[in-house]
C-alpha cells in the first residue's frame, strides 16, 4: 500500500483523515491499535502543512486510539 499525506493507515487499514477542514484549535479521534504508528504518521502530516500538533492516547466511547489537535 503506498502511504499518501492525506492518509494514514497504523492498523493497515487506511483512514481517510479530513485534514482540509481541520482549523486552528480543531480535533480529531483517530481509533487505532497501534498509536504509536498513528502518531509518526499524523506527524509527517502536521509537517508537510507546517501545522503544530498536540496528542493524546486515549479511550473514547470504548474505543482505543488517538485523539489530536491542530494547534497552529
Amino acid at each position: 500500500m503506498t502511504w499518501r499525506n492525506r492518509d494514514i493507515s497504523p492498523d493497515g487499514i487506511s483512514i481517510k483523515v479530513p485534514w482540509d477542514t481541520m482549523v486552528i484549535n480543531s480535533s480529531v479521534f483517530i481509533p487505532c491499535i497501534n498509536t504509536f504508528k498513528a502518531l509518526r504518521h499524523v506527524r509527517l502530516v502536521f509537517a508537510a502543512r507546517k501545522w503544530d500538533l498536540v496528542s493524546s492516547i486515549r479511550a473514547e466511547n470504548g474505543l482505543h486510539g488517538i485523539r489530536i489537535w491542530r494547534t497552529s
